[in-house]
């Protein structure tokens, strides 16, 4: 453990920030396996929906500096193109 004040400080707020980062990067991972289930399904009305939920959650863990702005683009991206090509 640290000795100086500010260490200790750094150490708990460090702490506090992996908790929810796992936090949210695992709300993350929970909502983009909706979509890719909802695609697997071939329902695409459910995909949609859960691809606007997992949308606002990639955002907010990029706002919050959880995930690079730049993955959660990749990760939008990636989703939609999956649910887009459900027509073809």
């Amino acid at each position: 453990m640290a000795n100086l004040k500010s260490s200790k400080k750094r150490a708990i707020t460090n702490e506090k920030r992996r908790e929810r980062n796992t936090a949210i990067k695992s709300e993350l991972k929970s909502a983009l396996r909706k979509v890719n289930k909802a695609v697997d399904a071939g329902d695409k009305d459910a995909a949609e929906k859960a691809l606007s939920v997992a949308g606002r959650k990639l955002d907010k863990a990029a706002s919050k500096g959880a995930i690079h702005r730049n993955q959660a683009a990749n990760r939008k991206s990636g989703a939609a193109a999956r649910v887009n090509a459900m027509d073809v």
